[in-house]
């Protein structure tokens, strides 16, 4: 299982092509949390909230994009990359790549 932002999985081929795969998820902050992480922009620095928000936002769409490829019948995406917007608190992240079928490239026999 790869997830690679290259257009290819070193040391494999690219046997079969499925499309173009993707997954979004949108989310906010919890109330207190929003609220807290407005009054720590004040003053500079990381927001940590929203830092964390974000984080987890790109792993969980990472693993949509990996279900929907795993569901066209890849093993494989390539040429992955994320999208991501903030609006009014509200953070949306999309990743998308090309989901793929790969096989190891076999190694040069020694005769």
């Amino acid at each position: 299982m790869f997830v690679v932002t290259i257009d290819e999985v070193p040391g494999y081929r690219i046997i079969e092509a499925h499309g173009q795969v993707l997954g979004t998820i949108v989310r906010t902050l919890a109330a207190g949390e929003g609220l807290g992480a407005g009054f720590g922009a004040i003053g500079g620095g990381e927001i940590q909230a929203y830092s964390r928000l974000m984080w987890e936002n790109r792993q969980e769409a990472v693993t949509r994009m990996w279900t929907d490829a795993t569901q066209r019948g890849a093993n494989a995406v390539v040429g992955a990359r994320f999208d991501s917007n903030e609006f009014g608190g509200i953070a949306e992240v999309c990743a998308y790549g090309t989901a793929v079928t790969v096989e190891p490239i076999a190694p040069a026999t020694q005769a």
